[in-house]
Order: structure tokens, then C-alpha cells, then sequence
């Protein structure tokens, strides 16, 4: 039912207190304008988080590569190994699915079997001579990616128990088990075969939002030893 003309005038009578009310509730500036209080229309929307905040750049992760010290006597830095992401942070990749390129293992980017490119930043180099090598590199990931990463090279670990080698073609063995005290979680593979003279200790291990890949062939140990040593002093280096 519409009402009539007085009772409309009596109900704008009645809400423009209120309406005054409302707008006192504001802060008047020098000026006698009011600003708003953070809930009208003028609010300034909330800033959206960095996604990369607190990851270190490339070129962060490269003063935390270990140094020449920490690899076994008679090797040499190669320098077309060296590489790093820069103060620029790259885009993510989207993990790749599917059966893992078990010959991946055998590069000295090999944390790409995981299915990750690698991380948003990075830095990487190795060091060798005409039989041995150790190389190492530090990925970045953005959220929970790095722990994917270690999830999906366990699978990797079981998937690629045995395979054939890229070079010589041979039947490779791997085995693989978590490993204590080295950063958040670690896992480490051994590759093996009858045709190689010595084995590949394969170790990654996660510090917050970093993952740490060593491999290492030095050594009567299959690499163990070199291997360790590396990913402990890098991963020391993190925590400063």
C-alpha cells in the first residue's frame, strides 16, 4: 500500500538523524573534508602477497654454493657448468606428468626428473677431471613446491629402479632412502652398474623453500662421502 505524502515526509524527518549520525563517524582532516574509516567505498583493497617473498634470488644462491674447499682435491671448476637465475625471479613451471626420463639422473641438472624444470631461482656449477665429477645446484620454489619436488623424486626412486643408461647403454640400478640430518627431509639414490667403474650418490635434500641436488661420482664410495659433504656445507650456508 503506498503511503501518503505526510507519512513519507515524517520517515525522511526521521532517518536523516541517523543519517548524520553515519556520517560523523568519519575523521575530519584540516581541510573540514571526512575521510573514509576503511569500510566505505574508498577502502584501499588489500595488497596481494609476493609469492617469491623470502625466496633468495639467483644471485643469493650463489654466494651459498660450496666452495672449492669443499670438493675432493684434483678437481676443477668447469665453467661452462656455471650457471644462475640472476636477481630476476623466473616464472614457475607447471610440474611435467607422466613415466620420469630415468637417464636424467645422470646430468648435473638431474632435479629435473622430478618433473620440475627447476625453481623460480637458481645457481648451479660442478667441479671435475677426466674421471670424476661433483656438481651441485640450488633450486627456489614458490609455497609448498619444494616439498612436491622431494615427494616426486622419491616416486622417481621406485619408477627408475632399473634402467638403461644414455651413454653406454647398460643396465643402471638404483636405490634410494631417506636420509637424516640434512636440512628439513633428504633423500638419497646410489646409481650402480657392472659396466662403470664407480657408482653416483645422488642426494637432494629441502631447506624451507629451497632444494638442494648434489651429485657426485668422486671417490672409491660411489660419491657418498664428496656428495655429503657438499650438500652439508651448502645447506649451512642457507641458514646464515
Amino acid at each position: 500500500m503506498r503511503l501518503p505524502s505526510r507519512a513519507v515526509m515524517l520517515i525522511a524527518v526521521a532517518a536523516l538523524p541517523l543519517a548524520l549520525t553515519a556520517c560523523s563517524t568519519g575523521s575530519t582532516g584540516s581541510t573540514g573534508s571526512t575521510t573514509d574509516s576503511g569500510t566505505g567505498t574508498n577502502a584501499k583493497p588489500a595488497k596481494a602477497k609476493d609469492p617469491n617473498s623470502g625466496l633468495l634470488t639467483g644471485t643469493q644462491l650463489k654466494k651459498a654454493l660450496a666452495p672449492a674447499s669443499a670438493f675432493p682435491s684434483g678437481l676443477a671448476l668447469e665453467s661452462d657448468g656455471s650457471a644462475d637465475s640472476g636477481g630476476q625471479f623466473l616464472s614457475p613451471s607447471s610440474p611435467k606428468t607422466g613415466k620420469p626420463d630415468c637417464t636424467a639422473l645422470e646430468s648435473t641438472s638431474w632435479i629435473q626428473v622430478s618433473g620440475y624444470k627447476g625453481g623460480v631461482s637458481f645457481a648451479q656449477n660442478g667441479y671435475a677431471n677426466k674421471t670424476e665429477e661433483v656438481d651441485q645446484e640450488i633450486d627456489a620454489f614458490q609455497g609448498t613446491t619444494a616439498t612436491d619436488v622431494m615427494k616426486a623424486l622419491r616416486t622417481v626412486a621406485a619408477e627408475c629402479a632399473t634402467y638403461t643408461d644414455s651413454d653406454e647403454h647398460a643396465t643402471v640400478k638404483l636405490t634410494g632412502s631417506s636420509t637424516a640430518g640434512l636440512g628439513d627431509e633428504a633423500y638419497t639414490m646410489t646409481l650402480t652398474s657392472g659396466h662403470w667403474e664407480n657408482g653416483t650418490t645422488l642426494i637432494a635434500a629441502r631447506s624451507g623453500g629451497s632444494v638442494v641436488t648434489v651429485l657426485s661420482t668422486a671417490g672409491g664410495d660411489n660419491g657418498a662421502a664428496s656428495a655429503k659433504k657438499v650438500t652439508t656445507t651448502i645447506l649451512s650456508a642457507l641458514k646464515k
